[in-house]
């Protein structure tokens, strides 16, 4: 596969699932890219990244004078840009199930597990109830999304999508907080088919990695509420 002979720059958290769909897709598409790792211990408030995206988010993707962020907006640039090979169906039908995909896992997924996030990552204790309706409300999510995959190997057919990928990379961060997918047969082998990708292997947070990143934000934290 042809390398592009413009060097990307992706600036991410590696431990972060929304970094990682974009780490993902630039392996997946072969795309030459170096990597920036943050760490969140404030290096992403410097006016040399802020300069980039003044929200203070990651993951951001640097094209020569060309930066975006949002990892939705830059996947659709990439598959813009760098349509080879592709990471969308062609038929109407499977672009809309992967555009959907990646909405629901935005917009119903992650706010209905963000509360189960932050008490494993250790940023807050939630209680009883608020535990109940997040375990709840991300039923409804593997759910939907298990009767939806049923026995394919992938999404959207046989190939894969950035819907896999979007989702994927979210269902797959589950089990760092917590979540079993016993209950998910479809889904547990699904991502056991996905875990088995190079990119995916390459990809995937280590357990030193997500402890340094949880006592990297306690630290941030204890400093921010003492001042």
């Amino acid at each position: 596969m042809p390398k592009d002979k413009t060097m990307l720059k992706l600036h991410h958290l590696p431990i972060s699932f929304n970094s990682r769909r974009v780490w993902i897709a630039l392996l997946e598409k072969g795309l030459d890219f170096e990597s920036i790792p943050m760490k969140l211990d404030g290096d992403q408030l410097t006016p040399e990244f802020l300069a980039l995206n003044p929200f203070h988010h990651i993951p951001v993707l640097v094209d020569e004078n060309f930066s975006i962020f949002e990892s939705l907006a830059i996947l659709d640039y990439l598959e813009a840009k760098y349509p080879t090979p592709s990471l969308i169906p062609s038929d109407p039908q499977g672009l809309g199930t992967v555009k959907m995909i990646n909405l629901v896992t935005i917009n119903e997924l992650l706010p209905a597990t963000r509360p189960l996030i932050r008490q494993s990552m250790g940023f807050a204790t939630i209680e009883t109830a608020e535990k109940k309706q997040a375990e709840e409300k991300s039923a409804i999510v593997l759910n939907f999304l298990e009767n939806l995959i049923g026995d394919r190997p992938y999404i959207v057919g046989d190939t894969l999508s950035l819907g896999d990928i979007v989702a994927g990379t979210m269902v797959g961060f589950l089990q760092n907080i917590d979540v079993s997918l016993t209950s998910y047969p479809k889904l547990s082998t699904w991502i056991e088919h996905l875990s088995q990708r190079e990119s995916w292997q390459q990809t995937e947070p280590q357990p030193e990695q997500i402890a340094e990143f949880r006592e990297t934000i306690k630290q941030f934290m204890a400093q921010r509420s003492s001042k």
